[in-house]
């Protein structure tokens, strides 16, 4: 006997709920919507020909992503992915295949493992330096006394900045496209950097209608192949020059550098005949690849877990009380203390839970048709985790809506950032889980550690408290983040900034 479809809404001939989706922006709204009122951890939505299973619920998450990792670790062949990737060139959006598998390689045996990351720590903590300069310069000016009132400071602004800065030394050795500016701040390259990769992400896998209707590519119905390619070829333009250039520079022999950052390890890996194992194409999917995964889920997290912790005082107060146990006010927290900081990692790890960067993974599609929960699920199936959900789950969260940070402490030594029992998401897991959880946890550690460490943050005057509102379009606080800030430490320990 044919065993059901997960519940869901009864289909349309030919186009499924693709008119209910059209209807009821945004649609990640309107399918947790129609779960609850169903009553359901899985379901099943009909757009066009695709079946689309979304999952709130932890136990058929583990079902999915660990008892059946395989079956589920291929990507849909979408627009805005095959653009994005160059035509499935990196380890992100590729489907499952040959060339995914070597891309994924190449990510866990040459780019994210231990010793790169150790390697390119001395990168990292150039960022956080500068990252204190260049908030220590919005707050008093530059002058050489902490004595001053302090200034308000737009705190997604400083923070997706320092995201870029990191992930572009990491990648090409360089924070900046342009001209340095001298307050250590982005410049209008660097700006519309970020803008656009930032817009990259927010369409990705976005619920677009020829992503299940391919006839209709090319019309453009709902306006977000236009917004995809116009970001694209910012982000390729920008990149493009570093890259090419690098390229030449190895190809002709000029580079006497050695090897000093991704890029240079990308350009100069070999395969078995002392041939180059990675095409320049293959080099630019996969550079942005490692760009835009680092970018988004640190200066979420931290701008989120800031916000509620301002309207917290209590919480706030006794992350810095750690803080300054730990550290204390003579040096500047490192890469080395974030061992040690639990209550911090704890701050983070409730962000990511109540407020995760986006509604669903990246969807898992089917290779082959399989039982899942009871119910069938057909190959070609896009299966998506609900982040939201899964953070938000009453049956597994005490007041799943209140931010309370204690509730990741336990017994563990070690608070990680990381979790694998899918009871929220913040890097996954399986074979499509991110495999940079390491630079992940120190990215979001040592930029929340050096906002807290460095500056006491209040709530700017006539405020009387922070609004936690989301956006209507995506799960972004709706409005950035300004808070007032103020240094707390020693003058000297503010670093000066180094033009790179």
């Amino acid at each position: 006997m044919l065993l059901p479809l997960p519940p869901g809404p009864w289909p349309w001939p030919v186009v499924g709920s693709l008119p209910e989706l059209v209807l009821n922006k945004p649609a990640f709204r309107w399918i947790h919507r129609v779960m609850k009122d169903m009553g359901t951890d899985i379901a099943c939505f009909r757009l066009g020909s695709v079946h689309v299973v979304p999952i709130t619920c932890p136990k058929i998450a583990r079902e999915v992503l660990k008892k059946q990792d395989k079956n589920f670790s291929s990507r849909p062949l979408t627009f805005a992915s095959g653009t994005i990737s160059s035509g499935y060139k990196d380890a992100v959006l590729s489907p499952f295949g040959d060339q995914w598998m070597k891309m994924r390689k190449v990510l866990t045996s040459e780019i994210i493992c231990p010793s790169r990351h150790k390697w390119l720590h001395d990168k990292r903590a150039d960022e956080a330096d500068n990252l204190m300069r260049y908030i220590y310069n919005l707050t008093a000016g530059g002058s050489s006394s902490t004595s001053g009132v302090g200034a308000n400071v737009d705190v997604r602004h400083v923070a997706r900045h320092y995201c870029g800065n990191v992930i572009r030394r990491l990648v090409f050795g360089q924070r900046y496209f342009g001209e340095p500016q001298p307050d250590g701040g982005p410049g209008p390259m660097e700006m519309e950097h970020m803008d656009a990769s930032f817009a990259l992400l927010g369409f990705t896998f976005a619920f677009c209608v020829s992503e299940y209707l391919p006839c209709l590519l090319g019309l453009d119905l709902d306006g977000h192949e236009k917004i995809i390619k116009e970001a694209n070829i910012k982000v390729d333009r920008l990149h493009n020059v570093v890259i090419e250039e690098r390229w030449r520079q190895w190809n002709s022999g000029e580079r006497q550098d050695g090897v000093q950052d991704f890029l240079d390890v990308l350009i100069t890996l070999a395969d078995g005949d002392g041939k180059p194992l990675l095409s320049i194409d293959e080099v630019k999917a996969q550079s942005k690849g490692i760009i835009l995964a680092a970018i988004d889920n640190p200066s979420n997290a931290v701008e989120w877990a800031l916000a509620e912790m301002v309207n917290n005082p209590e919480l706030l107060a006794k992350a810095v009380e750690e803080m300054d146990r730990v550290v204390g006010r003579e040096r500047l927290v490192q890469e080395s203390d974030i061992m040690h900081l639990n209550y911090l990692k704890a701050c983070i790890r409730e962000a990511f839970r109540l407020h995760p960067i986006a509604p669903f993974n990246l969807p898992h599609v089917a290779i082959a048709d399989t039982i899942v929960a009871g119910y069938r699920v057909p190959k070609g199936s896009h299966v998506i985790l609900s982040r939201l959900a899964l953070g938000r789950n009453p049956a597994v969260w005490d007041e799943p809506l209140h931010f309370k940070p204690e509730r990741h402490m336990g017994d563990n030594i070690n608070v990680v950032l990381t979790e694998s029992e899918l009871r929220f998401i913040s890097f996954s897991t399986g074979r499509r889980g991110c495999i940079a959880a390491s630079l992940g946890t120190t990215m979001s550690v040592m930029l929340f550690g050096r906002l807290l460490h460095g500056f006491t943050w209040t709530k700017p005057a006539g405020v009387s408290a922070i609004n936690l509102s989301e956006s209507k379009h995506d799960l972004f606080k709706e409005k950035p983040l300004v808070l007032h800030a103020e240094p707390r430490l020693a003058v000297h320990l503010y670093p000066l900034i180094m033009h790179r």
